[in-house]
């Protein structure tokens, strides 16, 4: 079995698939690795370090596709649209891919691997159940988008976050706003807290509630019908329109108070909701901040620009892309392990691939095989009619 890691072309990422640490634990098992020269630098990882951990380290990028079984990337295909062509025609029947690939949103791309004859694993589909804890990339990454967020929004700011007594008088802590409390968001809490800052956060599912108290934030409760909020996998539900002009209206005087607000909210392959609009912008304090950690999905803010700061009605606004890949170390060595946790799964004890379409895991992540898209919401989005049962029984051979 040969694994390739290609270094990740994405304009500005970061990130490497596998920390050396994650190479070595593939080589003790007799897993050849094959490691593109470079790969790791951004992160913090250089080439030795990969040598140590017993990976081969080779400069042509033609050659790692050409001969590896498994690629594993942070950003492939679906995930990296601007320039991915290259790689996608390298790929060869009976490949596998492991990946980040945006599945929800750019089905297409699952479908260009099936046309090759490749297989494709999407990690953003590993579902959320126990054992696959340990495998969650979304949860991984949330949980650094968070903590930076936090830090963005500080230094954005024209105010420090702690209470402060001096001689020159006593500072007065930074009212934070957390909205949308999933990983992302619970980290953000615990980390602006850490910093001193009054903690106030919201969340539209009403199991949050428990959550935010633990970080030692203070839930901000509106008079909402949430009893319908959340979808599966605990992630909230798209809302009405009635439901969300509501919202709005309510949470209009509780933005009012904030110094810094950061939003999380994210609806699985759909746009993010709008829970910041420029009236409730209007109604802010001048120097106040906005972290939107949607801007990717078109953000919770109306003014929200992608990858850009803007400054409107006196309050700054920031759009990050990739928050992630900012703290590249410590994501790679968080992707790393998910990625070796996942691969623990599916090759055996010889280091042979063995895909069991009756794991829930394999079957839920798995949206290209044998010319196929086997994952029967990928193949909704597609327009693709649904397998029918030898199809399936066929899959889980």
């Amino acid at each position: 079995m040969i694994i390739g890691i290609p270094a990740e072309i994405k304009t500005a990422e970061k990130r490497v698939a596998m920390s050396p640490a994650n190479v070595q634990s593939l080589t003790d098992k007799g897993v050849k690795v094959l490691f593109q020269t470079n790969a790791g630098d951004a992160a913090g990882y250089p080439d030795g370090l990969y040598t140590e951990a017993g990976a081969t380290i080779s400069a042509d990028r033609a050659e790692i596709f050409a001969q590896a079984d498994i690629i594993l990337q942070v950003q492939s295909f679906g995930s990296n649209n601007e320039n991915s062509e290259a790689d996608l025609a390298s790929l060869r029947s009976g490949q596998l891919v492991i990946g980040m690939m945006d599945p929800l949103a750019s089905p297409q791309a699952a479908q260009a691997v099936a046309e090759k004859g490749a297989t494709a694993i999407a990690l953003e589909l590993v579902p959320r159940i126990s054992r696959a804890q340990s495998m969650d990339v979304l949860s991984s990454m949330a949980t650094l988008a968070g903590y930076k967020a936090v830090l963005m929004g500080a230094s954005a700011a024209p105010r420090i976050f702690p209470m402060l007594m001096t001689a020159a008088g006593t500072l007065q802590p930074a009212r934070v706003l957390i909205m949308g409390v999933g990983v992302a968001g619970l980290q953000a809490c615990a980390t602006a807290k850490r910093l001193g800052a009054v903690v106030e956060a919201y969340d539209v599912r009403p199991a949050a509630r428990e959550q935010i108290i633990s970080v030692g934030a203070k839930p901000v409760e509106l008079d909402l019908d949430t009893g319908e909020s959340e979808g599966a996998g605990g992630y909230a539900k798209a809302q009405g329109e009635d439901f969300l002009k509501r919202q709005r209206e309510l949470m209009t005087a509780v933005v009012a108070e904030q110094d810094i607000i950061i939003t999380t909210a994210a609806i699985p392959g759909a746009k993010s909701p709008i829970l910041v609009t420029e009236d409730m912008v209007k109604a802010m304090k001048p120097g106040a901040v906005i972290v939107d950690l949607a801007a990717e999905r078109g953000g919770n803010c109306d003014l929200t620009e992608e990858g850009k700061t803007v400054v409107a009605h006196g309050v700054t606004i920031l759009g990050p892309e990739n928050v992630p890949s900012e703290l590249a170390y410590h994501a790679s060595q968080m992707y790393g392990k998910n990625m070796q946790t996942l691969l623990e799964l599916i090759l055996d004890d010889e280091g042979n691939l063995n895909l069991d379409f009756n794991d829930e895991i394999v079957a839920g992540t798995v949206v290209a095989h044998e010319g196929k898209i086997p994952h029967p919401h990928m193949r909704k989005l597609l327009g693709l009619p649904e397998l029918n049962a030898p199809e399936q029984e066929k899959q889980g051979e």
